[in-house]
Formats: structure tokens, sequence, C-alpha cells
């Protein structure tokens, strides 16, 4: 890079960092305590999960390092406490906060790429519903209405035992995490595409967009560069309270068995083994992995919630 071109980049990543520091979002972030206590537990719970090989205690799937003198140990604090496990152990002498943190690295990532796989989906359909109408318009809402008349939950389970069916047997394994994908996503595409496709109706008879196809724009071009932008707060915000969403239905079907493999436990999983053992004493198996579930859940729709209204303009600042 020259030294001209250097010089003029400088100045334009400084003005950038001025814009977002006196952004409205910024500042309501800043005077929001919730928004703010939400996001460290929800950046803290993603760290966990994201460094859980660096920072759990013990690897609770190498089965080498595992000890069943050592199961069943309660926590550190109760009576029978061992140090090396905070949070006592399970039956297989697992330590709990290990399985939690490894746990929550599945259940995040099953809950991310579902809503990622639905946001693209939706949008995408969304934005083609609403910019050419008629028949195609009419046989999407059609599909999406007929898929609202159903619960989230039972249309997972449909497509989960649907794939169940066709991929044999020895892969089911394999394949759990791809499929709890799909089955969320396909769970979740309607509401996306019901936004944007509202957007996209107000927004294409805008004289922007009618320039744009006067100097002869494709209309995919139009969708994506023009359309798109003015749809995507609304889209953040939906995206942002289904991430929970979509984390409470990956631990439902786990917890139902249909979820991923116990060889790759999730929360939803985690919770469904220490039940077996709740009401023999050793609550600490569901109770830790429970707990972890409901703080991420809630702490991602405060921040949903958040995101929303810091998104009106009937609620920002004024200037």
């Amino acid at each position: 890079m020259s030294e001209g071109a250097a010089g003029t980049a400088l100045p334009q990543r400084a003005g950038m960092w001025r814009r977002a520091l006196a952004s409205d979002m910024l500042w309501n972030f800043l005077r929001s305590p919730v928004a703010m206590l939400a996001a460290a537990v929800t950046l803290a719970m993603f760290a966990g999960a994201a460094f859980a090989p660096w920072i759990a205690p013990h690897d609770p799937f190498n089965l080498r390092t595992l000890d069943l003198l050592d199961a069943l140990l309660p926590p550190v604090w109760v009576d029978g406490g061992d140090l090396r496990y905070a949070f006592g152990t399970d039956n297989q002498g697992r330590d709990v906060l290990s399985t939690v943190l490894y746990g929550s690295r599945i259940s995040l990532l099953v809950g991310i790429c579902s809503v990622l796989f639905a946001m693209t989906l939706g949008t995408g359909l969304g934005l083609l519903s609403g910019y050419y109408g008629g028949a195609l318009d009419a046989f999407l809402m059609r599909i999406a209405d007929v898929q609202l008349s159903f619960p989230a939950i039972l249309i997972a389970l449909l497509i989960d035992g649907v794939a169940r069916t066709i991929l044999p047997r020895n892969a089911h394994d394999a394949t759990a995490i791809y499929v709890l994908i799909l089955s969320i996503g396909v769970s979740g595409w309607v509401q996306y595409a019901r936004t944007v496709r509202g957007t996209t109706m107000v927004e294409k008879g805008k004289e922007y967009v009618l320039a744009a196809r006067v100097i002869g724009r494709h209309p995919a071009a139009i969708m994506l560069r023009h359309v798109l932008p003015n749809a995507m707060g609304p889209v953040l915000v939906i995206a942002t309270i289904h991430l929970a969403v979509a984390i409470i239905t990956e631990a439902t079907l786990s917890f139902l068995g249909v979820g991923v493999p116990p060889t790759q436990p999730s929360l939803g999983t985690l919770v469904r083994i220490g039940n077996n053992f709740l009401f023999s004493g050793e609550w600490w198996i569901t109770v830790f992995p429970g707990g972890a579930l409901v703080m991420m859940v809630l702490a991602v729709n405060l921040l949903g919630d958040w995101l929303r209204d810091a998104l009106n303009p009937k609620l920002r600042r004024s200037s």
C-alpha cells in the first residue's frame, strides 16, 4: 500500500470508529444494564464453549482418563466432594463442569448453524415471494401457512424421523448433528420469509428500486444490493431470538433421545442422562447442565429484546 493510500485509509478508519462510538445502538447499549449483563453472560458462555479443550479441567470423552471409582462424586462444597471435580462427577466418573463446557459446544453449534440455515432459506424465499408476487408468492405463503399450523418441535421430529428412515442405521450417529441442523432450520424459516416478504413488497415500489430497474439492473442485484439491506434489521432481531428457540429445540430433541448421540452429548443429552439419577440424590448431574442451558437461553433472549428496542426508530434517542 502506498503512503497516500495508507494516509487516506487511516482517517477513514478513524471516522468509522467515531461514528460507531456515537451511534444510537451503542448509546442504548451502554445505558442498559440488563443488555450489558446479558452480553457478558453470552460472551462468557460462547468463550467457554469455544475454548473448552483448553479451559476444561478434564477431557470427558477420553476413556483413558476416566475412573469408575470417581463416579457420582458430589460438588466440592458438599461432604465427600473432591477438589479435582468442582461440580462433581456423573455415573461414569466424568467431570460435570467439563461435560457442561463440551456440551455447550454442541448446543451452540447446532443452534447457530440451524439459525444461519433458516435465515438464509427464509430470507431468500421472502425476497423472491415479495419481489415477484403472483403465483410464486401465493405458493410459498400457502406452504408457510401450512407449516405454521404445526408446532416447530413436531416438524423437527418429522424431519428427523424421515432422515433416520432413509439413512442406514450405521450412519445415524455420524449424521445426527447435520440432521438436527436441517430439522431445526427447516422448522424456523417461515418467520424470516414473512418478514422479508413484507419489507420487500414495501420497498420494491420506491423510487430507488424503480430507478435501478430503469437502468437495467438484474433483479437479483436489486434484491441483494438494494432491498435486502432494508430488511436486515428485523431479520437480525428474529435471528437473535430464534437462536434461543433453536437451542431449546435441540435440547428438547436430545432429551427425548432423538438428538445427538450420547458419545457427543449436548446440554439436552446431559439433562436427560442426569434425570435418571435425580431422585436418587445425585442432583448435580442434571442441575448444572440445566442451569447452563437456562442461563444461555435467557441471556440470548434478553439480547434479542434489547436489539429489537434499539432498532425501533420510535424508541431511539432524540438528536
